[in-house]
């Protein structure tokens, strides 16, 4: 390359490209930062009026939307007129959607999260191998706080395609205490003994009535459950004092909780 044409590529160089490339960078990080700012904004002016999980939606689509017309304007400053290239984008839009079908899938899974909405933001959800309050509903992710306080991203189609327990959709719910009393004990004294241990507990609720199942009477053991109800935010506060009020009544009842044992019968004479 002789030094004339070594001088014009230089000088086109710094009056055409890198002027553009420094104009593409600064609308880059100006974009990012506005995106931010705008979808924050959005989140917050719709909370008072929409369900935060769709505020929150909304905020992330903006953010989207903005750094997507940025890229779009990053094309324009290099001379790219994305018009013309309608077809091209259709075809590599066809390309991409096939090498992207689990990004696409989570994408439309969190469409159809958002318009069935069986949970929303701060509900506890069991879903997808997962038990958690949600943080989050994204595009793409939903972010989960698990009750040792980890932080778990799923995406949308895994819970979507997986069943979905909504654990505090309900203001009430019931706790279950499962307990074995002895064969020898009467069922009625039992019975009267287990519900008047739970009856008059913190958290427990009069209506329904607290009430002694007799579920089974098993190898070892007659087999009872308990059922109170409370509210959700109370369960395990409640199933906890109610364990140890049943085993507290059972103890002072002097009715046994048998325990699994087995009897060995020997036949013939035990050799010296």
């Amino acid at each position: 390359m002789d030094t004339a044409a070594l001088e014009t590529l230089v000088t086109d160089l710094l009056t055409n490209f890198l002027p553009k490339l420094a104009g593409v960078i600064v609308l880059l990080v100006v974009s990012w930062i506005v995106s931010k700012w705008v979808g924050t904004r959005v989140t917050t002016s719709t909370e008072g009026r929409l369900d935060l999980t769709i505020s929150r939606f909304l905020g992330s689509l903006t953010r989207y939307a903005i750094m997507i017309m940025a890229l779009l304007g990053c094309l324009n400053i290099f001379g790219f007129e994305t018009t013309s290239f309608a077809a091209v984008i259709g075809a590599a839009g066809l390309a991409i959607g096939l090498a992207m079908q689990g990004t696409l899938s989570n994408f439309s899974a969190g469409l159809m999260l958002l318009i069935f909405r069986p949970f929303k933001v701060d509900d506890v959800v069991s879903t997808a191998g997962v038990t958690g309050k949600v943080i989050n509903l994204s595009l793409f992710t939903t972010e989960f706080d698990t009750p040792d306080n980890r932080r778990i991203i799923v995406p949308n189609g895994s819970i979507f395609g997986s069943t979905i327990e909504n654990i505090t959709f309900h203001d009430t719910r019931r706790v279950d205490v499962v307990v074995g009393t002895g064969y020898p004990a009467d069922i009625n004294h039992t019975r009267q003994v287990l519900i008047d241990a739970v009856k008059d507990l913190d958290g427990v609720r009069s209506e329904p009535e607290p009430v002694a199942y007799l579920t089974e009477l098993g190898g070892s053991s007659v087999d009872w459950s308990v059922r109170v109800w409370t509210k959700t935010s109370d369960y395990w506060a409640v199933r906890e004092k109610a364990t140890q009020s049943i085993k507290s009544a059972l103890d002072d009842a002097d009715i046994g909780i048998p325990y699994p044992r087995m009897d060995v019968h020997i036949e013939g004479q035990l050799s010296s």
